[in-house]
């Protein structure tokens, strides 16, 4: 639901109210009080759907309807939110072969779930000086094991630690 408590029939708080009906309707702007009486003659409830407005917004509807219809938005916009997280890979450059496919294996699944990767070349000592260009070839290594198609999201910088690069899905 949202973040503020919605009002219905007698704690709305505003004088007038702009009100539509449960077919959708504009009553126009009425007085609280002759738009709880209109949703009394119809058996339903005034609900405070926009109370920011000006003046706020009101709708004349079943209250459960109103709470299943809101329950039913939120449940959609959370299956439709795409949860990808940043998964972190860290090589050397000594790193062996078989670790750079294992490494990259992982980099292939994260891929096919939908998330980022970011790869670190982790430089100790005098490696942190070496050409940049030896740099980057040593990252394309496992560039080239990756299976999964994939686009480089942010190229190769320099950081205190090394070479950092984030990769996802194509």
């Amino acid at each position: 639901m949202s973040t503020y408590r919605v009002r219905i029939n007698h704690f709305i708080k505003s004088p007038e109210l702009r009100v539509i009906t449960e077919d959708g309707g504009n009553l126009g702007v009425i007085t609280l009080q002759q738009a709880l009486t209109e949703a009394q003659a119809r058996g339903l409830d005034l609900i405070e759907i926009s109370p920011t407005a000006v003046p706020p917004v009101a709708k004349i509807m079943d209250y459960g309807k109103f709470q299943y219809t809101e329950k039913k938005k939120v449940k959609v916009a959370k299956s439709r939110a795409q949860t990808s997280d940043l998964k972190n890979i860290q090589v050397k450059i000594g790193t062996g072969d078989h670790d750079l496919e294992l490494k990259a294996k992982k980099a292939s699944e994260w891929l096919k779930e939908g998330h980022r990767v970011r790869i670190d070349l982790f430089l100790i000592g005098r490696s942190k000086y070496m050409d940049f260009k030896f740099l980057k070839e040593r990252l394309d290594r496992i560039f080239k094991l990756i299976t999964v198609e994939y686009r480089v999201a942010e190229e190769p910088k320099k950081g205190p630690k090394g070479l950092t690069t984030i990769i996802e899905k194509k």
